[in-house]
Order: structure tokens, then C-alpha cells, then sequence
């Protein structure tokens, strides 16, 4: 049986997308907005997860963000009632795998379902390894490990976690605020010092001449930016 969580404010469509899911031998969990979602992904295993863009405290862009950053494998589909190409543009660079576009027709709907959960099975088959190499450098994002200057190191959670929101967001600024909120999450707010000081450690692990960084660059008064291009 497949595993989904469905998150849409709407309550006759999220009790009605249940209904027809379960009619399909699936198990749903529900949320109403963006921070039950999250939670009740931490709790368990999911083979799809299905986000309403529009949701309340956290929207689903944000919530596939914050997933991202921790599993790269777990299908997820947009449902919204926009529909215009940056914003399908968006959440696909989002990490989204498919976009719906309110109303939408129940067959469709219920094949695109049976699709991702099909590859939601192959993913956990492959046992897929995230690995990321820059000049010598290897961070791997599934062991909490990395290569550096110094060797082998372990990683906690959020070091991963910032690593892979940089990583993700390559020759990008990444705000302060989006870092608090995707790598820390909304309810609790560490001293933005705490992100300096990851900074420091990055650059100490990962940089030739931690004073004079060439990977991650601080935007004075903005955030962060982690500078790479493929060679």
C-alpha cells in the first residue's frame, strides 16, 4: 500500500482527493497548511507527497524547499490554482516532480498519482547516494560526511542541511531569513551569529585560504553565497 500525505487548505478538496485515493487502496495523511505538513512528514514515511501551492503560515514552495533539503528521492506534485509558466518554472526548480493545475480532471489526476508512487518504489530500489565534489572537496549529503582540507569529518544535520540549501542554490544569494526559515525551520530562531559561524566552519574545511574564501561568499547585510561553476 502507498503512502501519501496530502496538504490543501481546502477542506472539500482535501476530503474529496482522500476519499478517491483510498478508493485506489492508498493510505493518506492529511495537513491544512505548510507547518502540519512538515511535521507529519517528520513523523513518517511517504511515497508521494502532493502540496497546494497556496496554503496558509508556510506555502508549498517552501515546504518542497525544506524537504529538498533532507530527501531528494520522495516524489512530490503541485496542485495550484495558477496557471502560469514561471510559476510551474518555479516549483520544478523548486524540486517539485509534477504540476497540476486546478480544476483538474480526477482521472488525470489519479494517473499522475500511480506514476510518482511507481517511482517513489525504483528510488528506494536504486539506493541513491547524494554527493556533491567541487575541487577536491566531497560532501555527501545521505552520511552526514565530507572530504576537506583536514580529511574525513562528520557533518551534523544542519551543517548538511545549510551545505545542501547553498549547493542547491549554486552561484545564488541565500538570504539570512531563507536559511533561518528552511534550515532551521519557523518555530525556533538561532542568533543569526550561529549561521557566521557555520560560515567560518565551511570556509576553514573547504577553502584554500579560509581569509580570502572563493566558495562561500558573504553578501554584506543580505546572506550568503555558495560561488561554483561546473568545469
Amino acid at each position: 500500500m502507498y503512502r501519501i500525505l496530502l496538504a490543501e487548505d481546502e477542506k472539500s478538496l482535501r476530503d474529496a482527493l482522500k476519499l478517491n485515493l483510498e478508493l485506489e487502496d492508498m493510505e493518506v495523511v492529511t495537513a491544512e497548511n505548510g507547518n502540519i505538513a512538515l511535521k507529519k512528514f517528520e513523523e513518517g514515511h511517504y511515497d508521494l507527497l502532493i502540496l497546494d501551492v497556496m496554503m496558509p503560515e508556510l506555502d508549498g514552495f517552501a515546504v518542497c524547499e525544506h524537504i529538498r533539503l533532507k530527501n531528494n528521492d520522495v516524489p512530490i506534485m503541485f496542485l495550484t490554482a495558477k496557471d502560469s509558466g514561471e510559476d510551474k518554472i518555479q516549483g520544478l526548480k523548486k524540486g517539485a516532480d509534477d504540476y497540476l493545475t486546478k480544476p483538474f480532471n480526477l482521472e488525470e489526476f489519479l494517473l499522475r498519482v500511480k506514476s510518482l508512487t511507481k517511482r517513489s518504489q525504483r528510488n528506494l530500489k536504486g539506493g541513491i547516494i547524494e554527493k556533491f565534489t567541487f575541487d577536491g572537496n566531497e560532501i555527501d549529503f545521505s552520511n552526514y560526511k565530507a572530504k576537506g582540507n583536514l580529511g574525513t569529518f562528520d557533518l551534523t544535520k544542519k551543517e548538511t542541511a545549510l551545505l545542501k540549501l547553498l549547493v542547491d542554490r549554486k552561484n545564488e544569494v541565500v538570504s539570512r531569513n531563507d536559511i533561518l526559515h528552511l534550515v532551521w525551520g519557523y518555530d525556533v530562531y538561532p542568533s543569526t551569529r550561529t549561521i557566521d559561524n557555520f560560515i567560518l566552519n565551511f570556509r576553514k574545511n573547504f577553502e584554500q585560504d579560509p581569509k580570502n574564501p572563493v566558495y562561500f561568499i558573504s553578501i554584506r547585510s543580505i546572506g550568503y553565497k555558495f560561488e561554483w561553476h561546473d568545469k
